[in-house]
């Protein structure tokens, strides 16, 4: 047991642990427990040991809730939740002489529920083109364990002299190995496919239900997330090799798409290295075929919006497909037709749908639902967020 010391310095900056906040004679042989954020987890690790601690208990705040990211410290060190930190916290400011002592529990396997949605993932809405739903999925990103390479050190900071084969890291930086990976994968087994079928694919077939049997979780605070969250889903390399059908982008259809958003035809050729660029007279960003919908209604003057959209046949050439929405109270969806039928490798089929916005004036917040087309084999389903803007 050692001494337990919060906020070790002349001002609240100590309790962050930043950079010359913490007093050598306070925290000298002691824990110390400092709050998440504004500074790099690692560096606070850093900042303790500079000033002599021997060890650091890492507290979360509200702005990362419940979420533990696993860092490779320069000093003993333990993560905890919000929950736990408060507690400490009040056990550190009782006064007397708080004591503490960190020890290593053993590997937990089968923690549940899981997976969640990382605290600092990305969120939606899609502020630069609401048309376009994003994020488009998520794929592992927390407490990725993996090879290093020994330039250097595991906690990335300068004086961090340690080398090492392998390191546990977090981030974009994971999760978007993982998912280009399983895009490698389904290149090499479809090597004819395009980028766009292939994260088509990979939407479609993903998964929104945790080990649990619950919907997908938000680790930030617990509660259920939703397509702002997690897109069509975490992805699904298994089931993404044989999704049945993909929503396919031409050339064509991407040119389209930059033109709607109002990029001219020289912008757009420097973007596409395309020589002649012609733009349709008639396309909006949310007519890109997108295996996603974003539908946003302008309160008085769009309260019926209509899309298109066609799927590919990548699965057994005689299928058929039913459809089956998924929508809430205040948004009434119609997708005609209601049955494809494909008959051949590669067949296209088109369908439309209308989304008529049955809520009352006044704000009303985002809501969601799903589009499944159904065959015996396969289920396709797109995602759908519904805005509504005054």
């Amino acid at each position: 047991m050692l001494p337990l010391v919060y906020g070790g310095g002349r001002d609240n900056a100590s309790k962050l642990c930043l950079s010359g906040t913490l007093d050598p004679a306070a925290v000298r042989g002691k824990i110390v427990l400092c709050d998440r954020g504004v500074n790099a987890r690692v560096e606070k690790g850093a900042v303790v040991k500079a000033a002599g601690g021997a060890g650091m208990v890492l507290a979360n705040t509200a702005a990362s809730g419940e979420e533990l990211v696993a860092d490779s410290h320069l000093l003993p060190a333990v993560a905890v939740g919000r929950l736990v930190g408060e507690k400490i916290r009040a056990y550190a400011a009782r006064g007397g002489r708080p004591m503490a002592m960190l020890s290593f529990g053993g590997t937990v396997l089968g923690v549940r529920p899981s997976p969640v949605v990382a605290a600092f993932s990305s969120r939606g809405p899609n502020t630069v083109v609401p048309e376009v739903l994003k994020p488009d999925m998520i794929g592992p990103g927390v407490n990725i364990l993996a090879g290093w390479s020994g330039v250097a050190g595991p906690t990335g900071l300068a004086k961090d002299g340690r080398r090492t084969h392998f390191n546990i890291i977090s981030g974009t930086s994971m999760s978007c190995p993982h998912i280009s990976g399983v895009a490698a994968l389904l290149k090499a087994a479809h090597p004819d496919w395009s980028p766009a079928a292939i994260k088509s694919a990979l939407m479609t077939t993903a998964y929104i239900v945790d080990n649990t049997n619950s919907s997908l979780r938000d680790a930030a605070d617990g509660s259920l997330a939703n397509p702002f969250a997690y897109g069509a889903g975490h992805v699904d390399p298994q089931k993404a090799l044989s999704p049945g059908l993909v929503y396919d982008i031409s050339t064509n259809g991407y040119v389209a798409f930059l033109c709607s958003l109002d990029y001219s035809p020289p912008h757009i050729q420097v973007i596409t290295k395309m020589s002649n660029i012609t733009c349709p007279k008639k396309f909006r960003p949310g007519d890109l075929n997108y295996p996603s919908f974003s539908v946003v209604f302008k309160q008085k003057s769009k309260r019926v919006m209509r899309f298109r959209r066609e799927l590919t046949n990548v699965g057994p050439a005689m299928s058929v497909y039913n459809v089956k929405i998924s929508s809430p109270e205040s948004v009434r969806v119609t997708v005609i037709p209601a049955k494809l039928v494909f008959k051949k490798v590669g067949q296209k089929q088109r369908y439309y749908v209308t989304f008529a916005s049955k809520a009352s004036q006044g704000s009303v917040k985002p809501d969601f639902g799903w589009i499944s087309w159904v065959s015996n084999e396969h289920v396709v389903r797109s995602p759908v967020a519904y805005t509504w803007k005054m």
